[in-house]
Parts: structure tokens; C-alpha cells; sequence
């Protein structure tokens, strides 16, 4: 008798502990919101490291920052930035061993510029965790006509100058990839 298992959302401590985070690496969550991969990055790069946690919206930065606080993430800091523009993190130059891009770039007309500037910020060597809902016609998620295939997520990646490692599993309705510069 076979067993199905009931959809999952993704966990993001079991989807981190697939990544090569090192202790005093610093990471950007580019599109933070709720900060759930925020808050995971910055315990598994302890205190000798840094997240920066970044999203256009206030109330989503307040509630990050709140967050952190209260559960003693003192090496997270919150920035508002439109990352829909060029060189808008803000952040300097090769200055980041991680980028986070997770259920952001369905969002946003102009993707290239997005990961241009992930390449940008991102040391040679540097990892990106690139996470996006399966273009499937789920109940939950974003509409069909947003979502971003895996193989043309690949291609833009490529444009961009990055490189696909290898996907990373993360529940029943997103696909993810490691990405290396």
C-alpha cells in the first residue's frame, strides 16, 4: 500500500541545510517580506556574519525588524529599496556571499535587472538561493499567466551571468535553484 503525502509549503531550515552557508558570511534577502529565509540565514551565518534584508514595502521592513528583535537576530539589518532599478540594493559592489530571491520575480516585468544586480552584489564564487512557485494551476500562489518556468528561469539566470549549481527541493509548490557566480 503507497502512501501520498499531503502538499507541503517549503520549511526554510530544511531548504537551507541544502546550501553551503558558512558561519560570518553575509547575505541580502532581496524581496524579503514576511523575512521567514531572512531570520534562517542569519542564524546558520551566526553573529560574525550579516543579513540585509531588503523589500520596498515599510510595513513588511517594521515587521522584519520586530521580528529580529524579539528573537535576538541582532545581525539583521532592514533597507527600502526598489530593486526593479539598476544598482538598486543600494549595496556595494561584490560585497555579498549570498543573495536570496524567493517568490519575487513572478512579481516583477523586468527579471534580468534583478538578477544583474544579484551578479553585481555577489563576490566571485558568492551563491544565490533562487526560489519561484511551479508554473502549475495550484490554489494557492500567484496566477498561472505570473508564474516563471524552471527552464526559462534558467536562461535569464544565464543572461544575467550566473551560473545554475543544481535545484534544490523545497515543498510541493515551488522549485529552487542554487546558483553560483
Amino acid at each position: 500500500m503507497s502512501t501520498v503525502s499531503a502538499p507541503s509549503f517549503v520549511d526554510p531550515s530544511q531548504a537551507l541545510a541544502h546550501l553551503p552557508i558558512l558561519t560570518g558570511q553575509s547575505a541580502v534577502d532581496f524581496g524579503c517580506g514576511a523575512g521567514y529565509f531572512s531570520f534562517e540565514f542569519a542564524k546558520r551565518v551566526g553573529p560574525e556574519g550579516h543579513v540585509t534584508s531588503l523589500d520596498i514595502l515599510p510595513h513588511a521592513l517594521e515587521a522584519v525588524a520586530s521580528r529580529a528583535k524579539h528573537l535576538g537576530l541582532n545581525n539583521l539589518e532592514t533597507c527600502r529599496v526598489n530593486l526593479e532599478k539598476e544598482g538598486g540594493s543600494r549595496l556595494l559592489t561584490e560585497s555579498m556571499d549570498w543573495v536570496v530571491i524567493k517568490d519575487m520575480l513572478f512579481q516583477n516585468e523586468d527579471k534580468k535587472i534583478i538578477l544583474t544586480e544579484a551578479f553585481r552584489v555577489l563576490r566571485p564564487g558568492g551563491h544565490a538561493f533562487i526560489m519561484e512557485w511551479k508554473p502549475e494551476h495550484q490554489a494557492v500562489g500567484p496566477k498561472f499567466e505570473l508564474r516563471i518556468a524552471p527552464e526559462e528561469l534558467k536562461k535569464v539566470i544565464e543572461e544575467a551571468g550566473l551560473s545554475v549549481v543544481e535545484e534544490v527541493p523545497v515543498g510541493s509548490f515551488h522549485y529552487s535553484f542554487l546558483v553560483k557566480k
